[in-house]
């Protein structure tokens, strides 16, 4: 099935949604679940950090979410960027050859997923894996200029007045094309904190014809505005207008909130609406890590999923703290809302 030819039109996301039965799982946080592997994260480049030391923990991790039930899983290149590659001693041809490296690793957990998908005797087998033959999408995350900062500033998204959209975009430029160049079926511009920050990413989509469709996600702490006090609604309407971006939404944001910005994104957008929530703990930046105790268990987080498809979102997920159980229970509550007939293994977004 053709998904995209690079104009980005929604109704090309919503076929994909179609051959996944109506709505579609994302997959859960990756840091947490490289740390319970044993990588050691406290480090400026975060998750990316194991793109240099233990590729395989990023394999299996996205192997894990697979058979958890994913439809799209998110590459480890949320914090990774050529200029903090740069910073810790690499190249720039180095920093590229990781950022596709991120690609590579989540195209190869996908292929193996669909060998043992034709090993399996049955599509839901006994130890809880979900080995289903289904689309699934590779989309390669691109964090905002304040998760390179690495000082929490994505969840404020104060730059400072130096910051202009063009610093902006020129910060992206080249990580942008390098996560196009390595075949992923989408970009996820993940985590946005303020207006500018989105402009900038629609700007330079159109400018450097990037031919991979994208999505934006933003985050807020209020459930009205972006975390940098900007209108939600105005930095949805940005996405909107973006010819190449093909759903909307929200992430790393409290899942009380979700219910009231998808009501939100509905009066400024026709594109498809994705949520994938936090687990509703509260992040510390001095201390660069999460404040305990603070979130909403599984069965709580699981409890709204179905009320926010009936409000609007069609792919939902989780994101920082969530875990592949999050996303199996995900799976679960939205199976008797899917269609899930046999299709094909791939779907091509970029034709």
């Amino acid at each position: 099935m053709e998904l995209g030819n690079g104009d980005g039109e929604p109704s090309l996301m919503r076929n994909f949604l179609h051959e996944s039965g109506g709505a579609a799982v994302i997959d859960g946080g990756l840091a947490t679940e490289l740390e319970r592997h044993g990588a050691d994260l406290h480090d400026p480049l975060w998750s990316a950090k194991c793109l240099l030391t233990s590729p395989h923990l990023i394999l299996g991790v996205h192997l894990d979410y697979l058979e958890a039930g994913a439809d799209i899983i998110i590459t480890a290149s949320y914090q990774a960027t050529i200029q903090g590659f740069e910073v810790r001693g690499y190249s720039i041809e180095e920093g590229e050859t990781l950022l596709k490296k991120s690609v590579e690793i989540a195209r190869e957990a996908r292929d193996i997923y669909y060998e043992r998908c034709l090993k399996s005797s049955s599509s839901d087998i006994g130890d809880d894996r979900i080995l289903k033959h289904r689309p699934i999408l590779v989309a390669a995350s691109v964090g905002s200029y304040g998760a390179y900062l690495a000082d929490g500033s994505e969840y404020s998204g104060n730059y400072g007045d130096g910051i202009t959209l063009k610093v902006l975009k020129d910060f992206h430029r080249r990580r942008v094309q390098v996560l196009a160049e390595a075949g992923p079926d989408l970009i996820a511009f993940e985590t946005i904190p303020n207006k500018l920050e989105a402009q900038a990413y629609a700007e330079l989509i159109e400018e450097e014809n990037i031919s991979i469709p994208a999505w934006f996600s933003f985050n807020s702490k209020d459930g009205v505005n972006v975390v940098s006090g900007d209108s939600f609604v105005e930095c949805a309407s940005i996405a909107e207008s973006c010819k190449k971006v093909v759903a909307v939404g929200i992430n790393c944001t409290s899942p009380r909130f979700i219910h009231g910005l998808i009501s939100s994104i509905t009066k400024v957008t026709t594109k498809p609406i994705l949520v994938y929530p936090n687990s509703g703990e509260s992040y510390d930046p001095e201390i660069k890590d999460w404040v305990q105790n603070t979130g909403v268990s599984d069965d709580d987080f699981v409890s709204y999923v179905n009320k926010w498809i009936e409000v609007g979102a069609s792919l939902v997920g989780g994101c920082c703290r969530t875990t592949p159980e999050t996303i199996r229970r995900i799976y679960q509550s939205l199976s008797h809302n899917r269609l899930l007939q046999p299709c094909s293994n791939h779907i091509d977004l970029k034709k």
